[in-house]
């Protein structure tokens, strides 16, 4: 196995989730899987490939021609009182939500 019970753990709790064995042993095999796969596509031979910045495919398009950008143009920003109009509670600028995560 790549990775360790002890790193699925450590995951977890980054994640705060709280995981029974079963669950660490099944997702040390599927991180472990997961780690496999990419080890493979680094041994994929890419020289001569160009880089790509951006990926643009229009639907029914395979040649990508059709496949446009919109213009950018400079527009004036939404300002704080729009962005907040329908929020359920607002303050001080800002949106107010629940706390959601307690250690």
């Amino acid at each position: 196995m790549k990775i360790t019970e002890k790193e699925v753990r450590y995951v977890a709790e980054l994640a705060n989730l709280s995981l029974s064995e079963a669950e660490v042993h099944k997702f040390q095999v599927d991180l472990d899987e997961i780690l496999g796969h990419v080890e493979r596509l680094s041994e994929v031979d890419t020289a001569g490939v160009e880089p790509m910045a951006q990926v643009l495919y229009a639907a029914g398009d395979t040649a990508g021609d059709s496949a446009r950008w919109r213009a950018d143009s400079e527009r004036p920003p939404l300002g704080t009182d729009i962005a907040l109009a329908n929020a359920p509670q607002a303050g001080g600028g800002y949106f107010k939500v629940p706390k959601v995560i307690e250690r």
